[in-house]
């Protein structure tokens, strides 16, 4: 499959990838991830591997979007958590439960 990472095409493969892959120590994870094999891989690694060039030079979506092209399963950034709602203090509770005015 011919693909663009960095401005510059690629043809890739899934079994050209497994091979590449083959022998690589994944390293820590704290993103967007590529299951091959059965490892994960960052996908900024993979993508360093497979293109040779700088991380810096590429983004993880477009290696993203190319692996699951190549059908390796991939994995994004994990959903922002809500934020926090603002607990009262014991006082404001206690008021709040009384029916009283809130205190300000």
């Amino acid at each position: 499959m011919r693909c663009v990472i960095a401005r510059f095409p690629f043809d890739l493969t899934k079994s050209g990838v497994l091979e590449t892959m083959k022998g690589i120590k994944p390293e820590l994870v704290s993103g967007a991830s590529v299951i091959i094999g059965r490892r994960t891989y960052p996908v900024k690694q993979v993508g360093q591997v497979i293109t040779r060039q700088d991380p810096r030079d590429f983004s993880a979506g477009e290696v993203l979007r190319a692996m699951t092209q190549l059908g390796f399963t991939c994995r994004g950034l994990p959903q922002a958590a809500a934020a926090p709602t603002r607990v009262p203090n014991p006082f404001q509770q206690a008021s709040a439960l009384l029916g009283a005015p809130a205190a300000v």
